[in-house]
């Protein structure tokens, strides 16, 4: 195998003599005082006011700022709302804060929970009213566009409070714990509308009227108990959690005027046992397009209801061999005529396709690369702005293309990771971006991408610029049967090719869930484990993304196959450099990257020294029925798929070297993973270490996580670095 070196990192700025750098020191990195950042913070940009206005915040402070003369109009003071931090409410935890635009202005108006009730501030107004008093906690409050009514859910029912009357309307009445309406079902929480939605599962219409919302029957999905430890005799945790080959909740779809109280449900072909999902209203309200997917997943459609006479239509549809997913909100944009953009990879890579009115298709991008999401689309001059990774896959910029699908045009300069915010039309992009070799900076552009003036660097005046840092190398790993994996490392900053360095692998693995990409480290972390000596790796698999959906749809009903055919390749390359021990080779990650790894440790034993895995899957029958039926299809589908993607069939390999780790009250991938899997080693007799995080979920934060860091630290010196 072969590695052919794209990239390395060389600090830039006034150096001095190697005696006088730095090192990071371990209470830095461990002490739990926060984080440490080896750059300076960029300005604080909230979006745009206008298409010549962005909007600045500073020390709690919105500004309008010209972006020709850089003169400042203060749009918000937090003085404004004293009174808010005198009644023992803080703006840092308002349930919903309008956003500042010209489109939106601010209504200020603000939202809070305290004590399972409501509370509505107005800073025009001055005043703090508490909306409800109830014994039921409210939850997932969300404020109408022009901020005269309160929604929010109570009890598994959707409500509505009124400012101007100050009455409360109660939109529906059958809510319960089997039932939920506006308030998602866990697996919609978790694997379909997700975690940024917390919760929430409705959305108001554009003139503040109208409320499309979800409504979930989860009677049939079966209770998962968690337990909490607390306490003398402790408490159960009921979670309605579908695993494979398991009943989902049965989802419909509703309109609820909230004059009227009246709700219109939609009746949607086929809705039983499938999914319903993303209600987006369309310009003026009188239209709304929603999703639809099949339980097998690889079926998708697109369907328009209108209000006016109630009318449903199939507007797209798609299917593939493999599976589809649904199409997030900056992947779906309706056109006023009717028609409508989409991103969709059913021809291996994700580009965009246009459906006129008439429903017609037509891909507007093409290639071996792929469309990461649509920015941007101005009507007038029938443009649209997106995100690609045209160049390389490890890189993203900012694109133009006509409707046409010509005048394709990169707008953004510098190999690296470009993540633009664009003016209301267009016309003006502030660029924020990064590479290995480049700290963050942000950048003032134009529609053609022309440099206007640089808003802030990050490598001024940084931290980084004292210490003796590792270089990173980004490169590519050709396996044997010559797929060409993106690989990034950081080497010790005194590395010699004369001496033999252990290497850590840190992984996550997931289907279309990249690792690697061409962007300056966020965190100090691996530089500090370089510095003490251990070369930090990451590599990405065929099916992780940057192969498109040609790559990614390997896997299906295969995981953990490829996965382990590529990391051990990469096992197989290090083995051929000079400056590795191969016998301190050590893997880690968490939740999928933890399955990596325990599947590294047992059926990759052979090519891994140690490993640490977190929170992790171990038998894909264990986890949640639509991330894992949507790429195994179901256990009674695909008996040897779960049989060979179980890391239960491959513990008579494992030799040693893990630790396992595992938050008790995991409502994600439940401790029954880790348990399962300490159970059958025992049986055999093997050596496990394992760790318990009393009472945490999904990962580890504050004091557990540093806890967490330090333990993972003291493991890696152990055995790693024979400290």
């Amino acid at each position: 195998m072969k590695r052919s070196l794209l990239l390395f990192l060389i600090l830039s700025g006034v150096f001095l003599s190697a005696g006088e750098k730095k090192k990071i020191r371990y209470e830095q990195i461990f002490d739990g005082k926060g984080f440490f950042r080896l750059t300076s913070p960029l300005p604080a940009l909230q979006g745009w006011w206008d298409d010549s206005h962005y909007i600045l915040s500073e020390e709690g402070k919105s500004w309008k700022v010209d972006l020709s003369s850089g003169k400042r109009e203060l749009l918000f003071d937090p003085k404004e709302a004293s009174f808010i931090e005198e009644q023992g409410f803080s703006l840092s935890f308002a349930e919903d804060r309008p956003e500042l635009t010209a489109a939106r202005p601010s209504h200020g108006r603000y939202l809070f929970l305290k004590e399972g009730d409501l509370y509505m501030a107005d800073t025009k107004s001055k005043t703090l009213e508490a909306l409800t008093k109830s014994p039921g906690k409210e939850s997932v409050p969300r404020l109408s566009p022009d901020g005269s009514r309160a929604a929010y859910v109570l009890d598994g029912n959707l409500f509505v409070y009124d400012s101007l009357s100050h009455k409360t309307l109660q939109i529906t009445k059958d809510g319960c714990e089997e039932i939920l309406n506006g308030y998602a079902s866990w697996i919609y929480y978790e694997e379909i509308l997700g975690r940024g939605s917390r919760y929430r599962a409705y959305w108001w219409s554009p003139d503040s009227r109208k409320i499309a919302f979800l409504r979930f029957d989860q009677s049939k999905v079966p209770v998962f108990p968690l337990f909490n430890a607390e306490g003398d005799y402790g408490d159960l945790e009921r979670e309605r959690y579908p695993k494979p080959g398991y009943p989902n909740p049965e989802v419909t779809l509703g309109i609820a005027d909230t004059l009227t109280g009246e709700v219109t449900w939609i009746d949607v072909p086929e809705s039983k046992g499938n999914f319903v999902a993303f209600p987006l209203w369309e310009k003026g309200g009188k239209s709304l397009l929603f999703q639809w997917m099949n339980h097998g997943q690889d079926q998708l459609k697109v369907y328009r209801y209108s209000l006016g006479n109630r009318q449903l239509k199939s507007v797209y549809q798609e299917e593939q061999k493999s599976w589809v997913e649904f199409l997030s909100d900056e992947n779906l944009i309706p056109l006023s005529d009717g028609g409508f953009l989409l991103v969709s990879d059913k021809n291996g890579w994700g580009h965009i396709l246009h459906i006129d009115k008439n429903g017609k298709e037509r891909f507007v991008t093409s290639g071996d690369w792929s469309v990461r999401g649509i920015e941007l689309w101005n009507e007038k001059s029938k443009t649209i702005f997106f995100l690609g990774s045209k160049e390389d896959s490890t890189q993203t910029h900012l694109y133009s293309i006509g409707l046409d699908g010509k005048n394709l045009k990169r707008l953004t300069e510098g190999a690296g990771s470009h993540f633009p915010l664009l003016s209301p039309q267009g016309s003006y992009f502030l660029d924020s971006w990064s590479s290995v070799s480049t700290p963050a900076r942000m950048d003032l552009r134009d529609r053609r991408g022309r440099l206007l003036k640089t808003l802030g660097d990050s490598s001024v005046n940084a931290p980084m610029n004292d210490y003796s840092l590792g270089k990173v190398e980004l490169f590519r790993i050709t396996t044997s049967d010559g797929w060409k994996l993106p690989a990034l490392w950081t080497l010790p900053p005194d590395f010699a090719p004369t001496k033999k360095y252990p290497v850590l692998i840190k992984i996550y693995g997931g289907p279309g869930a990249p690792s690697v990409a061409n962007a300056f480290p966020r965190r100090a972390n691996d530089f500090f484990y370089a510095q003490e000596g251990i070369i930090v790796l990451s590599v990405d698999h065929r099916g992780s993304g940057h192969f498109g959906k040609k790559g990614s749809s390997l896997m299906h009903r295969c995981l953990g196959q490829w996965e382990m055919k590529d990391y051990i390749d990469t096992v197989k390359y290090l083995r051929t450099l000079p400056f590795v021990d191969p016998a301190r080779i050590g893997i880690t990650g968490g939740s999928y990257g933890g399955y990596v790894t325990a599947m590294a440790m047992t059926y990759g034993a052979d090519y891994f020294s140690f490993g640490i895995a977190d929170f992790s899957v171990i038998d894909w029958r264990l986890y949640d029925s639509v991330y894992t039926e949507r790429f195994m299809d179901t256990p009674q589908e695909n008996p040897e798929g779960y049989k060979n993607g179980s890391v239960l069939s491959y513990l008579d390999r494992y030799k040693g070297g893990l630790r396992i780790t595992h938050g008790s009250m995991d409502d994600n991938v439940h401790m029954q993973n880790t348990l399962q899997f300490i159970n059958k080693m025992m049986d055999l007799g093997k050596p496990v270490e394992m760790m318990v995080y009393p009472g945490e979920r999904h990962g580890y934060r504050g004091v557990k996580g540093n806890y967490q860091a330090k333990r993972d630290w003291e493991f890696w010196k152990k055995n790693l670095l024979g400290q």
